[in-house]
């Protein structure tokens, strides 16, 4: 995808292909069975991904927002890294060991608000979100949690990972401007007094959209692993409940079926 053309393709929870500047790039890889420390216990999937490993085009880029097992998947990476060696993996402070041990050597971690050049007309910048990192008792908050914004001729994209609603959405607009794109987390957010902090509800994602000056947004992060309190096919009606109530026109934000594919305006 030469140019300003943007196509983002669903595949599932926070993972989207995303093809523009004449590179193709993967957020947070997941196609496991299960999100966990093990392969027979934990969140198993309800959806199969919209696209097998084997489908992809070529990969150019690799952003890794945080070490959650449904965002930093170990089995995905080491699958990629077989497939697409010489893919850069872009992460948060002290993720960098972890995804090497999977088989990447170009493995770069950024602070938040650090600018890391991917191409003349592609850049990657760390921002915050509001989120946590840990994946055992013991390592809470050692490694950096961070969202993306990707600078590029056509306008800038974010892919914020997973975060709850804070003032990151605001000081990210007064930075980059509007965004051309956002994708957006609408799941798990239920029960709201434990999950309000970390992750955004529907209404929270509208308001965030809002904030961006988002001219699209993708629903992301929905649908696939039963994480929280809330049904799995909840989250997409409450998004239809709140962009009717903030009056936000629902096509500018969509709600995907894994595999779906949005070129971009």
């Amino acid at each position: 995808m030469q140019g300003q053309t943007l196509q983002a393709t669903y595949i599932n929870h926070a993972t989207v292909l995303l093809q523009t500047q004449g590179l193709n790039i993967l957020t947070d890889p997941v196609w496991s069975k299960r999100v966990s420390p093990f392969t027979f216990i934990g969140p198993k999937r309800f959806q199969q991904p919209g696209l097998a490993i084997e489908q992809l085009p070529p990969i150019d880029l690799i952003l890794v927002s945080h070490n959650h097992y449904d965002h930093l998947d170990l089995e995905s990476l080491r699958q990629l890294a077989l497939r697409f060696p010489n893919a850069k993996v872009v992460s948060g402070l002290g993720n960098g060991e972890l995804i090497k041990q999977t088989g990447f050597s170009d493995v770069v971690e950024i602070d938040w608000w650090q600018e890391l050049t991917i191409s003349p007309t592609l850049s990657v910048h760390g921002v915050p979100v509001q989120h946590w990192s840990s994946r055992t008792r013991a390592d809470t908050n050692h490694t950096l949690w961070l969202g993306f914004v990707l600078q590029a001729p056509g306008g800038p994209l974010l892919f914020p990972g997973d975060t709850g609603l804070g003032p990151e959405f605001k000081l990210i607009n007064e930075r980059f401007g509007p965004m051309r794109f956002a994708l957006l987390p609408i799941g798990a957010y239920a029960p709201r007094w434990f999950m309000r902090d970390h992750h955004m509800n529907p209404d929270d994602a509208v308001q965030a959209h809002r904030q961006l000056q988002a001219k699209n947004s993708l629903a992301i992060h929905f649908g696939t692993f039963r994480l929280t309190d809330e049904g799995q096919f909840a989250p997409p009606a409450d998004l239809a409940a709140a962009l009717a109530e903030q009056q936000v026109d629902p096509q500018t934000f969509r709600v995907p079926q894994p595999g779906d594919t949005w070129a971009v305006p």
